[in-house]
């Protein structure tokens, strides 16, 4: 039976600031979505990572269907409107444009879909991270398919052995290029690099099969100026051919430094944390959650909170400690991101066309004489 998966989140309010939507407006969120799914979606949950509510979709009307996406659309132009009633801080900030124009991708919300032949027993994880870039799934979804330290699977699952392909958007461009494992790892590895830049879209199994799906708008390319971060989600099968369950989640036991935090202007490490867990007043260290799904005939059992465990918090610990410590290093990069990654831009440029009106050549000045202090 060919299901589809739709996963759209956005920021639609947050309480206090960027922190995690009231639980009303979650509610007013989910109760449109139940109105609208009778007799046209199989199932749904909704939940929220930070400040970004995610609507989790299973149905039978393939990706980027316009009736899907514009359910997701209405449900968050709804609680919109709630949101501004309670005060809450951005309200509908990730809903770019005034109107729906049939697909929200390029709107402000972010979209994971992949159209699957169900398994007997599918299986899947869904990442949902607040305030980072979609380049932050990069380095755990390498570790995932590429790297054996962090994946025996990739030496004795045959399959994975075989190699995937990656699909990688560059999102300056708007293009995408597929690289082959094993022949296209240093290409791969290059532009993984530049997670601003390069982002990881999807990956296939050799013989085609989907098995991951990734958002990769960024908000600042889109709205011409900073509206919050891309805050992306990614959708990762696991078990039998795939990666098993606890490879995809182990690769996020290693916080690595992202983009992104308050501003959107720093590097902070991106912290493993429970399912509906609200954005830390920490310098907004980023966050990720981890959804478990069981799924048969498209009717869901779950979520399970895949970073639930005790043994989790050891690495909230040490991202707690990394995040200390690059904020130590105060506003000098690379605590702060480079020029053109900066999302606060404007603010930026203002202070530096100010700089440079006061360089002039080395010739052209005369020692400096200061005022001498009495003695």
């Amino acid at each position: 039976m060919k299901i589809t998966l739709s996963a759209i989140k956005a920021d639609i309010g947050g309480i206090g600031g960027h922190t995690r939507p009231s639980d009303e407006l979650v509610e007013a969120v989910r109760k449109f979505v139940a109105k609208s799914a009778k007799g046209f979606l199989i199932d749904y949950y909704i939940g929220y990572t930070g400040d970004d509510i995610h609507i989790i979709m299973t149905h039978t009307h393939g990706v980027d269907n316009e009736k899907i996406h514009k359910l997701a659309w209405d449900a968050f132009t709804e609680g919109t409107k709630l949101a501004k009633e309670q005060g809450l801080y951005g309200a509908g900030q990730d809903l770019l444009v005034d109107a729906f124009s049939g697909n929200v991708k390029g709107m402000g919300p972010g979209v994971a879909e992949i159209e699957m032949e169900e398994r007997p027993s599918e299986v899947f994880c869904i990442f949902a991270a607040d305030k980072t870039e979609p380049g932050a799934f990069n380095f755990p979804l390498w570790r995932t398919f590429v790297d054996a330290r962090s994946n025996t699977g990739l030496l004795i699952n045959e399959k994975l052995a075989e190699g995937v392909t990656f699909r990688i958007m560059d999102v300056e461009a708007g293009k995408v290029a597929d690289l082959k494992l094993w022949q296209d790892k240093p290409e791969l590895e290059a532009a993984l690099m530049y997670p601003g830049r390069y982002v990881i879209h999807s990956i296939y199994s050799a013989d085609g099969e989907q098995i991951v799906s990734a958002s990769t708008d960024r908000l600042h390319n889109i709205a011409g100026t900073y509206v919050g971060k891309d805050d992306p989600i990614a959708i990762v099968r696991t078990q039998k051919n795939f990666p098993a369950t606890e490879e995809a989640g182990s690769a996020f036991n290693t916080p690595h430094y992202v983009a992104g935090n308050t501003r959107g202007s720093h590097h902070m490490p991106l912290m493993p944390v429970k399912l509906n867990s609200a954005a830390s007043l920490n310098y907004s260290i980023p966050i990720v959650s981890c959804l478990l799904f069981s799924m048969h005939n498209g009717k869901l059992t779950g979520p399970h909170d895949g970073f639930g465990t005790a043994d989790w918090d050891l690495q909230r610990t040490r991202a707690s400690e990394m995040a200390m410590i690059m904020r130590n290093q105060g506003f000098i990069h690379p605590a702060t991101l480079i020029p053109d990654e900066l999302e606060y831009q404007k603010g930026y440029n203002a202070r530096m066309d100010k700089l440079k009106s006061r360089f002039k050549d080395l010739e052209e000045k005369k020692p400096y004489k200061g005022k001498a202090g009495k003695r």
